[in-house]
C-alpha cells in the first residue's frame, strides 16, 4: 500500500449514533442540485436554454462537457422503483425513441460546436442495456457524430447495467463501444428479498458480469445496493454485504428504500407490513458502515462508499467531488447535457428539465425545438446557497473567509437565522463552527442533508414535507 492510499485510509470514519439519527432524521432533499428540481418553473423553457448556453459561447467558456442520456425503457419492473422508466417487451418502442434521441443530440451538438469537448458521459434509465448492441453501437458513433470525445484514459465513459440483460459478451462489446465505467445494480442478494420486489438475480450471474468487466480493463466497477426493502433483515443483509465485499466493486452505493406509494405505482405492489421497521432498518445501515470500513472502503458521502484508490476517494481528498444529478462525481467544472425524456440539464447557471411523457418529448422535436418543459435561471443568493451545500456535501467543510470573499458578504450577518439552526446542530455535535471554518464532524456526516438543509431557502419554516424521503 502506497503512502498516500495509507493517508485516505487514515480520514476519519463515519460514526454513526442512532439515538441522535432517530431524533434529528426528517423528510428532505438529497441535494443533487440546488435549487431542486421541484423548484423549476414552467416558465422557463426553450428560448431560456438557448439564451444560457449563448452566454456561455458570449464569455467565451471552455468548460468541458458531462453528457446524460437516458433510456426509459425495462424489461420488467422492480417493484422498489422510483425512476422514470417505461416497462415494455415492444422493441419497436426504443427504435421510435432512439430516432428522437439521435435528433435531440444533434440539436444540442449544433447548439455547443466549438465548445463540445466531453469528458464525461452517463447512460441511465430505465435500462440502457435495454438497447441491443447494434442499437447501443449506432448510439455512440451518433454521439461522438456531434461531441469530441477525451480519450479514454481522461474521460469517464459510464452505463448502468441491469445484470440480468447482459452476458460477458456483452460487457466486452460495451468497453469497445466506448465505456470505461460500469454500474451494476444489485439491491440485495437474498432470494426470499428478491422474490418480494420482482427483481431474482442469482449471485453467480452478477460475479460473471464482474469479472468480465475486469476482464475487459473497465477502469471502475459500482455496485448498487438498497436497505429498507421487505423481508430484509440486519441478518440476511450482512449475508449479502458478505458477497458484495468479496467481489470487491470499487465504488459501492447503499441506498435507503423510500416506500412512497402514492407517488410511485409499482411500490404498490410491495406489502407494506414485509417491510423492515425504522430501527431495523438502522441496524442495517450501521452493519454497512461497519462491514465497508472493515473491507477497507472510504466513505464519500450520503450512501457511497469507495476504496481508496478509486477516482472518487482521490477527488474528494483532492478538493475535486462534485455533486449533480447523476450522484457523486469527480469533473466539478463541467456543464450537464442531458439528453432523453424527463432528463435534466445543467448549463451555466440554469437548470433545465424535459418532458417526462414520450409524446410531449415527440411533438417537441417534431416542431424542431429542444424538449425543454421546465427549469430555473439561478440567482445570486441560489449559486451563493448551491456552493455552499456542494462543498458540505462533497468535502465536509466549508470556509467562511472564502465565501465572504468570493460573494462580498459577510457570512455573520448574511445567515444570521441559519447560524443559529446551525448552533443547535453544533451542540448535538454534528459539527463545529468558528468565525473561519464550519467542519462537519463523524457524527454529522450521515446528517449531511439535514446541515445542508439549514441552508435551502426554499424550505421555508425547515420541514420538508412528504415530497422527499428521509434523510437517513
Amino acid at each position: 500500500m502506497s503512502a498516500f492510499t495509507q493517508q485516505l485510509t487514515a480520514v476519519p470514519a463515519v460514526a454513526f449514533d442512532a439515538d441522535l439519527i432517530t431524533r434529528l432524521d426528517r423528510p428532505g432533499p438529497r441535494y443533487t442540485s440546488y435549487p431542486t428540481a421541484d423548484r423549476f418553473s414552467d416558465d422557463f423553457g426553450y428560448r431560456d436554454y438557448l439564451q444560457a448556453v449563448a452566454g456561455l459561447r458570449t464569455h467565451g467558456s471552455r468548460h468541458p462537457l458531462s453528457v446524460y442520456v437516458h433510456i426509459p425503457f425495462c424489461d420488467t419492473i422492480c417493484y422498489y422503483c422510483a425512476c422514470n422508466k417505461i416497462v415494455t417487451r415492444d422493441r419497436s418502442k426504443a427504435v421510435t425513441y432512439l430516432s428522437y434521441l439521435k435528433r435531440e443530440i444533434e440539436m444540442q451538438g449544433q447548439l455547443f460546436s466549438g465548445m463540445n469537448r466531453l469528458e464525461q458521459l452517463h447512460f441511465g434509465g430505465g435500462t440502457p442495456t435495454y438497447l441491443s448492441d447494434a442499437q447501443m453501437g449506432d448510439l455512440m458513433s451518433h454521439l461522438r457524430r456531434w461531441f469530441q470525445f477525451a480519450p479514454d484514459a481522461d474521460g469517464e465513459y459510464s452505463i448502468e447495467v441491469d445484470p440480468r440483460t447482459v452476458s460477458p459478451e456483452r460487457i466486452r462489446t460495451l468497453r469497445q463501444q466506448g465505456f470505461n465505467r460500469i454500474s451494476l445494480g444489485v439491491q440485495d442478494f437474498d432470494a426470499d428479498v428478491q422474490h418480494a420486489v420482482n427483481r431474482i438475480q442469482p449471485y453467480r450471474q452478477t460475479i460473471d458480469i464482474i469479472d468480465a468487466a475486469r476482464s475487459a480493463d473497465y477502469r471502475s466497477v459500482s455496485i448498487d445496493l438498497i436497505y429498507g426493502l421487505p423481508l430484509q433483515t440486519r441478518e440476511s443483509m450482512g449475508r449479502t454485504l458478505d458477497l458484495v465485499t468479496a467481489a470487491n466493486p470499487d465504488r459501492i452505493a447503499f441506498y435507503n428504500y423510500a416506500h412512497l406509494p402514492q407517488r410511485f405505482k409499482p411500490q404498490r405492489r410491495i406489502n407494506a407490513q414485509d417491510l423492515p421497521s425504522p430501527a431495523s432498518r438502522l441496524d442495517m445501515l450501521a452493519l454497512c458502515i461497519e462491514r465497508l470500513g472493515a473491507a477497507g472502503y472510504v466513505y464519500i458521502g450520503m450512501d457511497h462508499f469507495a476504496l481508496p484508490d478509486d477516482a472518487l476517494a482521490l477527488a474528494q481528498q483532492q478538493g475535486r467531488l462534485h455533486r449533480n444529478f447523476q450522484g457523486y462525481s469527480t469533473h466539478a467544472d463541467a456543464d450537464l447535457v442531458a439528453c432523453g425524456v424527463s432528463a435534466i440539464s445543467a448549463v451555466a447557471n440554469t437548470y433545465s428539465q424535459n418532458h417526462k411523457t414520450l409524446d410531449a418529448y415527440y411533438d417537441c422535436l417534431d416542431n424542431n425545438a429542444l424538449p425543454t418543459a421546465r427549469g430555473i435561471r439561478l440567482t445570486t443568493d441560489d449559486l451563493l446557497r448551491r456552493f455552499i451545500i456542494q462543498m458540505l456535501m462533497c468535502n465536509f467543510e466549508l470556509s467562511l473567509a472564502a465565501i465572504e470573499q468570493a460573494y462580498s458578504i459577510t457570512f455573520a450577518t448574511y445567515f444570521a437565522t441559519e447560524l443559529a439552526q446551525l448552533a443547535r446542530l453544533e451542540a448535538d455535535d454534528l459539527l463545529a463552527i468558528d468565525e473561519q471554518w464550519l467542519n462537519v464532524t463523524a457524527k454529522g456526516r450521515l446528517l449531511i442533508r439535514t446541515i445542508c438543509m439549514v441552508f435551502d431557502r426554499y424550505l421555508g419554516s425547515g420541514s420538508a414535507g412528504p415530497r422527499f424521503s428521509g434523510t437517513i
